[in-house]
């Protein structure tokens, strides 16, 4: 079997050039993408693929890219697609990113030198262990890395990079699939499944190596409004009813010991407020509620309206409004029904030299919303680590590892065909 070897260093060349892109996504944008920065990596992947050879990349008006890998193989395979996303989290900056690697780890502390107080250590991150003698990706310390996606994206790139200059390895018709908005809970709300035209697809967004995840958090957003009662300060004896104090009550009164981030784990779902704002006369809060079990989903809904309903007993002349969407739904109700496409990433991570791990996400990817469109999409390691903050870093040997995984899953879909 044909090896994919990283000897001209273009895998973390290419990571280093996407990171410095800014394409931070926006949640309080209504439109696709949220912020038009996204589109600038966007041009930068479709003139990289149209380098390589892809006749038919193209950047859509919503921010997509698009492209199609040609079949090497006489055989009917089915069509795979593999799926990264391009913006980075709004919950860090992602503006002037740095990328420094650190060659041949061997298990210091990473002091990051434009804010010396942020430190990597091995007893915070743990996967560090495993990295002696490999390459580390940090930024320097302001921002995020953007590793969060953008080794997804490397990897993809590198992958159909290999393939398009191998024709001897054997494939079927392989799409790739660019998404912006992903953070933001958009990351396929545009998308044209009929132009896509893939049987089965894979997200390259995970990530410990070795891992393949084929069941998400279900997750709903809540917009919690109170509307209180304002008067002048000066006279507001008996009369002011202050929606900040309300809302902060509110907050206060959610459970503490459960149904919190802080104090849940594995399968265990929360109530988390992300957002606050507002006056005396309104204030709001935005909320994201997740759990595995849909039902359960349901029932911190119902959990956040009791105690909202308890505290403004005490306030009889304000009002709430609690408005509850749908996010996205686990995936694994979808890939139960396709075990093939597990089992065919199981051996391309064996393939690789890597011992598996077949998890949960206590969080949510594109493949979530896909699978539940009817493109059943597991989730792959990139080798992202501690995403969405300013220690955020991947191992370039990992990266490796998941360019090698791919090239995997399209030879095996078209051994199997």
């Amino acid at each position: 079997m044909l090896k994919y070897h990283n000897n001209t260093k273009t895998l973390e060349e290419r990571f280093k050039k996407y990171v410095q892109i800014d394409t931070q996504s926006d949640p309080d944008s209504p439109g696709t993408p949220s912020t038009e920065k996204q589109k600038n990596l966007g041009r930068t992947l479709v003139e990289e693929l149209l380098a390589i050879g892809i006749a038919d990349a193209h950047l859509d008006q919503h921010g997509y890219v698009y492209a199609t890998i040609p079949a090497t193989t006489t055989k009917n395979v089915p069509v795979i697609c593999f799926c990264s996303h391009m913006d980075t989290s709004p919950d860090c900056s992602g503006l002037n990113v740095k990328p420094i690697i650190h060659y041949n780890y061997q298990g210091q502390d990473l002091v990051l030198p434009d804010d010396e107080t942020i430190i990597l250590k091995q007893s915070e991150h743990r996967d560090l262990k495993n990295q002696i003698g490999n390459d580390i990706i940090t930024a320097s310390g302001t921002t995020l890395l953007g590793a969060d996606n953008k080794a997804g994206l490397a990897e993809i790139m590198e992958a159909a990079a290999f393939l398009v200059a191998h024709p001897e390895v054997k494939h079927g018709v392989i799409k790739i699939l660019f998404t912006p908005d992903e953070e933001i809970g958009r990351g396929v709300d545009k998308v044209d499944l009929e132009k896509l035209g893939a049987d089965f697809a894979y997200t390259i967004d995970g990530e410990t190596l070795g891992s393949i995840e084929d069941e998400t958090f279900s997750a709903d957003g809540a917009v919690l409004t109170i509307n209180g009662v304002s008067t002048h300060p000066g006279f507001a004896k008996g009369k002011m009813e202050s929606a900040i104090k309300i809302l902060s009550a509110i907050l206060d009164a959610l459970p503490k010991d459960k149904l919190t981030p802080e104090a849940t784990q594995q399968k265990e779902g929360f109530i988390h407020p992300v957002s606050i704002h507002g006056n005396v006369e309104q204030a709001q809060a935005h909320f994201i509620l997740r759990d595995f079990d849909d039902a359960l989903l349901i029932q911190h809904g119902q959990t956040l309206r009791a105690v909202v309903e308890e505290v403004l007993k005490a306030y009889p002349n304000s009002t709430y409004e609690l408005k509850i969407s749908e996010q996205y739904r686990n995936m694994k109700k979808v890939l139960q029904q396709h075990p093939q496409v597990i089992e065919y990433g199981v051996l391309a991570i064996e393939r690789a030299g890597i011992v598996p791990k077949r998890q949960s996400i206590r969080g949510g990817t594109d493949g979530s919303r896909l699978s539940l469109m009817g493109l059943p999409c597991p989730n792959i390691f990139a080798g992202e680590h501690a995403f969405h903050g300013k220690q955020e870093w991947v191992s370039v040997q990992d990266m490796e590892k998941a360019v090698q995984t791919i090239i995997n899953i399209a030879m095996i879909w078209e051994e199997e065909a």
